[in-house]
């Protein structure tokens, strides 16, 4: 099963694969032609119920492989406020096709009889799609309740008007206004709330590639724009706790949170670099900690800090010894927020009795120190770092030409990035970039999305810059690369 906002992505992705959304809306529409001679002989009436999105779009198709039935289209709307471009051709298209189509603007006009008078034998419900929120308005409340009074056989596009594809309750709440479908076809994979109705689902191939799910692209950036109502904090804040032996990493980390959306990046980092970090830039806020190493005499500092902010970056530029490891296990074992794990505090999770929510972004030479297994072939590779998230019960973003994203019920894979970007910094760039998204995303898509993006950043960077790239290129990328475009 796919949730709804996942299929989303899915479609976004395959249009960027190379297989157009009008592609999809023709196989979609064909498939739902399919249902109806599934349940009706040639010469049939069949009235198909449309919406101005998508959703009706698909019927629209499905009107124009149904020449042996006698087809009416109702749409329900003006034409000129058909909401994309595909479903608008697709209108144009019938009347090219001579297909009997009306327009209803009142809903109290909408006639679903057919010519004799008598109700069609199917009614095909395209009003409305996956993701709509709220109860059903007019004219779809009139045109479903016109629907429910039929005697026809009902097949509904996707899900049932009135119906929250993930949920399978109405989307008024109890009792409100939805189609009761007969059938409903959906397309690619079915959504969670389908299972709850009294139904027969038909889930049709309509070509979407697998890669389309298997690896990240521009649908994943979907959802994540800003509230235009939200307010300082809201974008999240992210706290890196890192430094002493380097100064670079902690500040990198910082800087990428900021431009991957953070509203607020703190830096946790012995007082002996502070001011180097607080030099890269005034937009980062310092919080000195004493000494020239983090060590277990911190944690308790580190973990008030770490109260005051959504996510925790911890690693960037720590440094190995017996001191950091004893703070970094002293740290997730009281630490029960989220946190990215980079850098040499990698080793310690998998003896860590934590209850922190977890995002471990090794290369996969770390990985093998923290006692995973790797494998040249990235699919092999992936099964083998699902594995170990599973065993870890934590989430893991495996670095590489092909990233690994992984727990124990998903597998993601990344192809963004190229070969420039193995110089030193750009995991920390990562690991800040995953710590911004974790504030407003599960960790599992924080991963895969962060991923995503500093690869286009670095893409961006390698366009720019050549062989030359530099992990300081990356973090003013990043909001670009952020674009779903």
């Amino acid at each position: 099963m796919i949730p709804t906002d996942r299929m989303a992505a899915v479609d976004a992705n395959a249009a960027a694969l190379g297989v157009p959304r009008k592609q999809l809306m023709e196989s979609s529409g064909n498939a739902v032609a399919r249902e109806v001679r599934a349940v009706a002989d040639p010469g049939a009436t069949v009235a198909l119920v449309c919406g101005r999105g998508n959703n009706g779009g698909d019927a629209l198709v499905a009107a124009r492989f149904l020449t042996e039935y006698a087809v009416r289209v109702h749409l329900l709307g003006r034409p000129e406020t058909i909401r994309t471009d595909i479903a608008r051709e697709n209108w144009a298209a019938l009347e090219n096709a001579a297909v009997p189509r009306e327009t209803v603007t009142d809903s109290r006009d909408l006639d679903l009889n057919a010519p004799d008078g008598d109700d069609p034998d199917v009614v095909v419900d395209a009003m409305l799609g996956s993701g709509i929120s709220g109860g059903l308005r007019e004219p779809e409340r009139t045109a479903a309740a016109a629907i429910n009074a039929s005697d026809a056989t009902v097949i509904a596009v996707d899900v049932p008007s009135g119906i929250d594809a993930d949920t399978g309750d109405p989307t008024g709440g109890p009792g409100g206004v939805a189609v009761d479908a007969d059938r409903v076809v959906t397309f690619h994979d079915e959504t969670p709330g389908l299972a709850a109705l009294d139904a027969a689902v038909t889930v049709a191939d309509i070509g979407i590639p697998a890669a389309a799910e298997r690896y990240t692209g521009p649908g994943d950036l979907l959802g994540l724009d800003r509230d235009p109502d939200s307010h300082k904090g809201d974008n999240g804040e992210v706290l890196v706790v890192g430094g002493g032996p380097y100064t670079g990493a902690p500040t990198l980390s910082a800087l990428a949170a900021l431009r991957a959306g953070a509203d607020l990046a703190r830096v946790a980092c012995p007082e002996s670099i502070a001011d180097a970090v607080q030099g890269f830039s005034p937009n980062l806020i310092v919080r000195p900690l004493p000494g020239d190493r983090v060590g277990s005499s911190h944690a308790d500092r580190v973990a008030s800090l770490a109260a005051e902010n959504d996510v925790v970056v911890l690693g960037p530029g720590l440094g190995d010894g017996d001191g950091t490891r004893e703070f970094v296990r002293e740290f997730l074992t009281a630490y029960e927020g989220r946190a990215v794990v980079d850098a040499d505090a990698l080793r310690v999770v998998p003896e860590a009795d934590t209850d922190a929510d977890l995002i471990c972004t090794p290369h996969q030479g770390e990985l093998v120190g923290m006692g995973g297994e790797t494998a040249p072939e990235p699919d092999e590779r992936a099964e083998l770092v699902r594995e170990f998230a599973a065993d870890l019960g934590h989430v893991l973003l495996v670095k590489g030409a092909v990233d690994v994203v992984a727990d124990a019920d998903g597998v993601r894979l990344n192809r963004t990035g190229n070969p420039g970007m193995t110089v030193g910094g750009t995991g920390d760039v990562l690991a800040g970039t995953v710590g911004a998204l974790a504030a407003v995303a599960d960790p599992f898509r924080a991963a895969a999305v962060g991923a995503y993006v500093v690869g286009r950043a670095g893409d961006a960077a390698a366009d720019a810059n050549g062989a030359g790239l530099v992990a300081t290129d990356l973090p003013d990328r990043l909001p670009e690369a952020m674009r779903n475009e």
